[in-house]
C-alpha cells in the first residue's frame, strides 16, 4: 500500500474549524483553526494593513504622502470611522473565510484525509465543485512528484459542511462604523513578487493614469527594493504577512507528505481582500499565456495551474458569485508571451540590478545561477541584452557553466519534462536562443558553452532564421478591461502600419 494510502486510512478526516478575526486602527490579524484529528492542530496566521488616512489613494498626487481626499482633519477623520468594523462586515468575513478554504489545502496534503469537514462556514454545491476543481489541478504537481497514481478527481476528497444553512453577501458593505458610505473601490492594487513581470506591470500600470498601489505577501529584499524603484514609496505599499503553522513543518521534517500547492490562489483571494479593504476596483496579476503550458507533456499537471487563464477565469466567476467585493481580478499580461515581456523589460532599466524571481536564493534575495528559473530569466533576456549586461545582472556566467546543460535540455524539449518552475514555453524559448545564436554570430561573438552546445542540435536548424510571430503575438484569451488593453496594445504590440 502506497503512503498516500496508509495515511488516508489513518487520518480520515481534515476540519476547517474556524478563524478568528482581530482589527485594530492599523492591521487585521486572522488566525485559522484547522484540524486533523490524532494528528496535530494548525493555527497560520495572516495580517493586513490597513489604509492609513494619508494614504493618499484619491488624490492625484502620486508621491504617496498626500491626505484623503479634502485634506480636513474631519476628513481625515471620518476616513478613520469609515475604514473601521472590517471584523464584522459580512462581505470581508467571507473573503477571509474563503482564504481559508485555499489555505487549508496546504496542510490538507500532510496526509490528505479523504474527508475535509468545513466548520467555518456554508458551501453550496457548486462551491464544493469549484473548491475540489483548484483542489485537484493546483495540486497536479504535488501528485505527480509523489507518484500518487491513486488520486482520482471524483474520490480523492469529499467536501462536507456541518450546517446546510447557507449564506449569501448581500453585495458591498455600504456603511462604516458610523453609518456614512465608504468611499468607492478605485485604482488598482498591483502584487509584486519581485520578478520582471510584476515588474513590467507596474510600469504599464502608470502609464494609465490610475492610482496604483503594490501588494507585497511576506516582502523581502526584491519586492521591496523593486516597488521602491517603480516610485511605490512606503504609502503606497500593502505588506501583508503570512505565516506558516510550525506543526506543518515538522511533520513535513518527520516524512509526512510535502509538495507544491497552488500559492497563486493564495494571492488571488488575499490580494483581493487587501483591495477591498484599501478600497481599490482593480487586482492586476502579472500571468502571461505560457502559463497555461502543462510542465508534463500529454498531461494536465501544471506547475503554474494557477496562474493559468483556466483558473483566472474560473475565480473571476467566483468573486462575481460568491465573494461580492466589487473588486476585478485579472491579469494585465495575459496576452503576452514571455518573451514580449522581457524585451520590454530589458528596457527598464532602473530595476535590472534589483530584481529577482529564483527561488532558491530568494532568503539570500540572490540569483542563485544553477537553477532552471536563473537559466530561464538569463536566456529569454539575451535577445535584448549584452551577455556582459547579463552576467553583471545575475553575478553569474551561466552560458558558460556546462553543468547546466541538462537544465537546458529541460527547458527546450530536448528532455521530455519541463522543469517544476515557473518557465515560459518551450517554444519561445527556443526562439530566444536561436535569436540571441543569429545575433552573436553576426556581431561575430564567441558563442558560450551552451549556445554552442544548442547550436550543433536539430533545434537549431528548426527555430533559426524564421519568423517567430513573437513580437506581434497577442492572446485573445484575457479578461482585460478596456483601459489596460488599450495600453497593453501600445506599449508592448508595435504600431500598426
Amino acid at each position: 500500500m502506497s503512503q498516500y494510502m496508509e495515511l488516508r486510512k489513518k487520518w480520515p478526516a481534515f476540519i476547517y474549524e474556524g478563524y478568528h478575526i482581530e482589527e485594530t486602527e492599523e492591521e487585521i490579524r486572522v488566525r485559522y483553526q484547522f484540524r486533523i484529528p490524532g494528528l496535530s492542530e494548525f493555527a497560520p496566521e495572516w495580517r493586513f494593513p490597513k489604509p492609513s488616512v494619508y494614504s493618499g489613494v484619491r488624490s492625484a498626487r502620486t508621491d504617496g504622502e498626500a491626505p484623503y481626499a479634502g485634506g480636513s482633519a474631519g476628513d481625515r477623520e471620518r476616513m478613520a470611522a469609515d475604514l473601521n468594523g472590517f471584523r464584522e462586515d459580512p462581505v470581508f468575513r467571507n473573503m477571509i473565510f474563503s482564504l481559508g478554504m485555499v489555505e487549508l489545502v496546504s496542510y490538507w496534503k500532510i496526509c490528505c484525509p479523504p474527508t475535509v469537514w468545513v466548520e467555518a462556514g456554508c458551501l453550496n454545491r457548486e462551491q464544493i465543485d469549484w473548491w475540489k476543481n483548484l483542489y485537484y489541478n493546483g495540486l497536479g504537481e504535488f501528485f505527480y512528484t509523489n507518484r500518487i497514481q491513486e488520486a482520482d478527481p471524483d474520490s480523492f476528497m469529499e467536501i462536507r459542511c456541518r450546517t446546510s444553512k447557507h449564506h449569501e453577501p448581500e453585495g458591498e458593505r455600504r456603511t462604516g462604523r458610523k453609518g456614512r458610505p465608504l468611499p468607492p473601490l478605485e485604482g488598482c492594487l498591483i502584487p509584486v513578487g519581485g520578478g520582471k513581470d510584476s515588474v513590467v506591470t507596474m510600469e504599464l500600470v502608470k502609464k494609465t493614469g490610475m492610482e496604483s498601489m503594490v501588494y507585497v505577501i511576506n516582502p523581502r529584499g526584491a519586492t521591496i527594493h523593486c516597488s521602491q524603484a517603480g516610485g511605490y514609496g512606503p504609502k503606497r505599499q500593502v505588506m501583508a504577512s503570512r505565516t506558516l503553522d510550525q506543526n506543518m513543518l515538522r511533520l513535513n521534517r518527520e516524512g509526512y507528505l510535502n509538495g507544491h500547492t497552488p500559492f497563486s490562489a493564495i494571492v488571488a483571494f488575499s490580494s483581493v481582500a487587501a483591495a477591498y479593504l484599501h478600497r481599490l476596483k482593480y487586482v492586476a496579476l502579472s500571468n502571461e499565456s505560457s502559463a497555461n503550458e502543462s510542465t508534463v507533456p500529454g498531461s494536465t499537471v501544471n506547475h503554474q495551474y494557477s496562474k493559468s487563464f483556466q483558473f483566472e477565469a474560473d475565480f473571476n466567476s467566483y468573486e462575481r458569485n460568491y465573494l461580492h467585493s466589487g473588486v476585478y481580478y485579472f491579469s494585465l499580461l495575459r496576452p503576452l508571451s514571455e518573451f514580449q515581456i522581457a524585451r520590454y523589460f530589458a528596457g527598464l532599466e532602473q530595476y535590472h540590478q534589483v530584481f529577482r524571481s529564483c527561488n532558491a536564493g530568494s532568503r539570500q534575495d540572490v540569483w542563485c545561477g544553477h537553477c532552471p528559473k536563473c537559466l530561464f530569466v538569463f536566456l529569454i533576456l539575451s535577445p535584448f541584452l549584452p551577455q556582459k549586461k547579463l552576467r553583471q545582472m545575475f553575478g553569474a556566467d551561466m552560458l558558460n557553466d556546462p553543468s547546466l546543460t541538462g537544465t537546458l535540455e529541460q527547458l527546450v524539449g530536448i528532455q521530455e519534462d519541463k522543469p517544476f518552475e515557473c518557465v515560459g514555453s518551450r517554444n519561445e524559448i527556443n526562439a530566444a536562443i536561436a535569436i540571441t545564436i543569429e545575433r552573436m554570430e553576426r556581431e561575430g561573438e564567441a558563442l558560450p558553452v551552451l549556445l554552442r552546445y544548442y547550436r550543433q542540435s536539430d533545434l537549431f536548424e528548426t527555430h533559426a532564421h524564421r519568423d517567430h510571430g513573437y513580437y506581434t503575438y497577442y492572446d485573445k484569451g484575457n479578461l482585460l478591461p478596456d483601459v489596460f488593453e488599450k495600453i497593453l496594445r501600445q506599449e508592448c504590440l508595435p504600431a500598426e502600419g
